[in-house]
């Protein structure tokens, strides 16, 4: 026989062998799918970004599939998905709002400059140059790292800082991720008071390097009846499961650095 036709045949041999050994393969070590969590998959946005509290849309799906999850987390996908997924799990559900806010005042007028900064229009960049042009190493540095992946269009740079508009923000975390010093939280819209500041410095320090700085002096801590604010390292902090947004600290606080979401 042609050796190069034995060989053809060897090899159309071998290959035919191989597929039917993957196809057994295949057959047996096949994973079986969830049907509910496919059809729950199906009605999520695939953002994928994580506002569920879920690694993406298909670890909610499983989730929601074996009861782990409540229906409505979906921030991007708002009412919408919350009544499809709810109607396909036979449970009555309506979304959870949330949205974005950036916990610092450091606007222009308040907040001080340690240095001319002419890299990159980056705040990731800025960042790693000293820790920014702000004297406050916490603030926002106003670059707009945070507005370059908001697909809702609710982010904005004003005064030198990153400014929230919540009737837009789906609470979807993009920017929350983006951000290279931490300082876009997302939680759930509720009417609670909300520090705008993240500096742990010193009263002294703080107030030097911003005017709307927390200086932790603990007057809103004092004057709260829930023992919903608490000051630890320098910084105050609200919990807002206890908040009942009675406004105290906001009046009390010298910094006018509380707010009332």
């Amino acid at each position: 026989m042609n050796p190069i036709l034995l060989a053809v045949l060897v090899a159309a041999a071998l290959a035919v062998i191989a597929g039917v050994i993957l196809a057994v393969a295949s057959i047996v070590f096949a994973v079986p799918k969830d049907e509910k969590a496919d059809a729950l998959r199906e009605c999520l946005p695939g953002a994928n970004c994580g506002a569920c509290g879920y690694s993406g849309c298909d670890g909610y799906a499983a989730a929601m599939a074996s009861g782990e999850a409540k229906v409505g987390l979906c921030s991007p996908g708002g009412e919408e998905v919350a009544k499809a997924t709810g109607a396909l799990l036979g449970v009555e559900a309506s979304a959870v709002k949330k949205a974005a806010h950036v916990r610092c005042s450091g606007c222009d007028q308040m907040a001080e400059k340690s240095l001319v900064y002419q890299g990159v229009p980056s705040c990731a960049a800025a960042a790693k140059f000293f820790g920014g042009d702000k004297a406050c190493a916490y603030g926002c540095l106003g670059y707009g790292d945070c507005v370059s992946v908001c697909q809702y269009d609710a982010l904005r740079i004003e005064n030198g800082i990153a400014v929230v508009d919540r009737d837009k923000c789906t609470g979807c975390g993009m920017c929350a991720a983006k951000c290279p010093k931490a300082l876009i939280a997302v939680s759930e819209v509720k009417t609670a008071a909300i520090v705008s500041c993240r500096s742990h410095d010193k009263g002294a320090v703080a107030r030097k390097a911003c005017k709307a700085a927390c200086i932790g002096c603990m007057k809103c801590q004092k004057v709260c009846e829930s023992d919903a604010i608490h000051v630890t390292n320098f910084l105050a902090e609200v919990d807002p499961e206890k908040c009942t947004a009675c406004g105290k600290c906001v009046e009390a606080c010298p910094q006018h650095c509380i707010e009332m979401l």
